[in-house]
């Protein structure tokens, strides 16, 4: 396995918004989706993971409702609002740029 490349600060809250916008799911879930989509090489988990969760629900860019996760264990699942799409449009827009730009200069 690949080591894991450390997040740039200010990318984990576009991260959860991107996993959240196939559906919603618990933190573990997308945890789990953001390891996965990205080959093992990000990891958002623990302590990093619920606080940019509660910060993302306070700005109103997800929701969150109690259910039953896979294994039948109470989780709070989490989903984009309106708002919370139109916000991952723009970081998504802007981090494509940001990343064309560094590309450029790199090459």
């Amino acid at each position: 396995m690949p080591p894991q490349i450390d997040i740039l600060q200010g990318t984990v809250d576009v991260l959860i918004l991107r996993a959240l916008s196939w559906e919603p799911m618990h933190g573990y879930a997308i945890s789990r989706w953001i390891r996965e989509r990205s080959n093992e090489l990000l990891a958002v988990e623990g302590a990093a993971l619920y606080q940019a969760l509660h910060r993302l629900e306070r700005k109103k860019l997800v929701g969150a409702t109690w259910g039953a996760s896979e294994n039948n264990r109470r989780a709070k699942f989490y989903e984009l609002t309106a708002e919370g799409k139109r916000h991952l449009r723009n970081e998504t827009q802007a981090w494509r740029a940001y990343s064309a730009a560094v590309t450029q200069v790199l090459a």
